[in-house]
């Protein structure tokens, strides 16, 4: 997805979100209604670029707030959606970054056997950042390396640029 795309699908979803502001970012937590946003942009992504996910949103601490599965998706992306998210949250920072320190000689390899294996390894988990603090993560499963990186991409954006201003 290019950054056309994700401006583009940010852009139509601006007029809902500005109407639906009010509360969804009330101090420094992500509260429900904020993660659902996040969640609909994702998966108004997924379904432009023909195909199903799993989105999860969790607070500041790693705990999930919300996570929603398109129909069809595979089962098997709920716990990876979430372990994304735990990851991007409890490592301060996006789990393709992550990608490259956890390789076979990398500083981070082998972590992702720490944390009870709730550490994921591969792309599609943002943190998300309010005020320059982190108050939550976004984990996307269900489609390849490239496709869940750039959901969570629209995701982080979509958090930043309509619901953070």
């Amino acid at each position: 997805m290019h950054n056309a795309d994700v401006d583009k699908i940010v852009r139509g979803a601006v007029k809902q979100a500005l109407a639906e502001k009010s509360g969804v970012v009330p101090g420094a937590n992500i509260t429900l209604k904020a993660a659902r946003a996040i969640i609909a942009a994702v998966f108004e992504a997924a379904e432009q670029m023909h195909m199903c996910a799993i989105a999860a949103v969790t607070d500041g601490g790693g705990n999930p707030v919300a996570v929603m599965r398109m129909d069809d998706a595979y089962l098997a992306s709920y716990d990876i959606a979430l372990g994304k998210a735990y990851t991007s949250v409890a490592l301060k920072m996006p789990t393709k970054t992550l990608a490259k320190l956890a390789a076979p000689g990398g500083e981070l390899y082998g972590i992702q056997h720490t944390n009870d294996g709730k550490i994921v390894i591969f792309g599609g988990g943002e943190p998300l950042y309010r005020d320059g603090k982190i108050v939550g993560g976004l984990g996307v499963s269900g489609g390849t390396l490239a496709q869940d990186t750039a959901l969570a991409q629209v995701g982080k954006k979509y958090w930043e640029d309509i619901l953070c201003r």
